[in-house]
């Protein structure tokens, strides 16, 4: 018989053999603390979302007049400099007054000539109207004698007539001849009445003229005149000078730009979309931050809103009656304007606030 086998003694068991397994303490403390984290912070985000809008679609605005002459000429003083303080009615260049003084001298030799052509004219119509009284004198005593010839030929032809014959053949026909003669000078006394008439209306129809070409020679030279004093160029309001293009002796056409002025006063245009509208109104707080100047905080004021969507002022509109349609979220600007006293922060660098700086803005819209 096979002898039994012996067993050596059992091999003990670890001692954690009895416990569950499951992920370290440390891990579960930091999922804690994040899941902390994120529901601290998701409350945050929308206790922001219930007190705040903002965007940073938004940008420092403000007005910009062009500089431009209202007459071609050549330029002969420069006084404005790049980037350099004006005051409005400031001269900032002065060009070429030759032409306009060349102008307005043949001008007013034109005058002078429709004055000469006023004079003649006046004169002529005088003795047209004397020459006209004259010729009507005439056709009246003309008149006059055609009817004493014509009743002395009805008397004669009345005497020839009758049969005692009291007048002879020679007799009548010098009578009927008088007669005749009377007719023809007074039609020719009344030819030349017509005409005298007419020379007074040639007369007064060219010193109307005369008049007129005078009248429109005068705008002229008050339209040259002007021009003159166009050759001086001034600023149209406060500001600073930017973008100069011309130089002294350079040539410029009329309405040609030639430099900018830029207002002082600024202020914020903020695009916000029209999901943030609802509860935006004018007097609202804004907080500013302006990329040129990281952190400095700067204040503002909601002051109004545009009439329409940023979209609706595009170069080309969209048309939404096209069969494809995409929704887009529209954006609306809003004119912010800044707090005087929070400017004073910025001390001489508020100046340099201008007009294209980028902002970032926060709109506070709790009640």
């Amino acid at each position: 018989m096979n002898a039994p086998q012996q067993t050596g003694p059992a091999a003990p068991l670890p001692a954690d053999a009895g416990k569950k397994s499951g992920p370290p303490v440390p891990l579960m403390i930091v999922g804690a603390l994040l899941l902390i984290g994120g529901i601290g912070l998701g409350g945050r985000m929308w206790w922001r979302s219930q007190h705040y809008v903002e965007t940073d679609n938004a940008f420092v605005a403000g007005r910009i007049h062009p500089v431009a002459t209202r007459v071609a000429g050549v330029v002969t003083e420069m006084r404005m400099q790049d980037n350099a303080v004006v005051k409005a009615g400031d001269v900032l260049l002065r060009l070429d007054p030759a032409d306009a003084a060349v102008q307005i001298e043949r001008l007013k030799a034109q005058v002078a000539q429709a004055d000469a052509a006023i004079a003649t004219s006046a004169a002529q119509i005088a003795q047209a109207k004397a020459q006209a009284a004259a010729t009507g004198s005439q056709v009246a005593q003309a008149e006059a004698v055609l009817a004493r010839t014509e009743l002395d030929a009805k008397r004669s032809q009345a005497l020839f007539g009758a049969e005692l014959r009291a007048t002879s053949k020679q007799e009548l026909d010098a009578a009927l001849a008088a007669r005749d003669v009377a007719r023809a000078d007074l039609a020719a006394r009344k030819a030349s009445a017509n005409a005298a008439k007419e020379a007074v209306a040639a007369a007064e129809s060219a010193r109307q003229s005369a008049a007129a070409q005078k009248a429109a020679t005068l705008a002229q030279l008050k339209d040259a005149q002007n021009q003159l004093g166009y050759v001086e160029v001034k600023a149209a309001s406060d500001g600073r000078i930017g973008k100069r293009t011309v130089e002294v002796g350079q040539r410029v056409q009329a309405g040609q730009q030639l430099a900018a002025i830029v207002e002082p006063e600024t202020w914020i245009v903020a695009n916000f979309k029209e999901t943030q509208l609802a509860k935006m109104k004018p007097g609202q707080q804004v907080h500013v931050k302006v990329d040129a100047f990281p952190g400095q905080d700067l204040l503002a004021k909601v002051d109004s809103f545009a009439p329409a969507s940023g979209a609706s002022f595009a170069l080309l509109p969209p048309d939404n009656a096209t069969g494809n349609f995409t929704k887009i979220v529209q954006r609306v600007p809003v004119k912010l304007v800044f707090e005087p006293e929070s400017l004073k922060s910025l001390g001489d660098a508020v100046n340099r606030i201008v007009p294209g700086l980028s902002v970032q803005v926060e709109v506070e819209i709790s009640e």
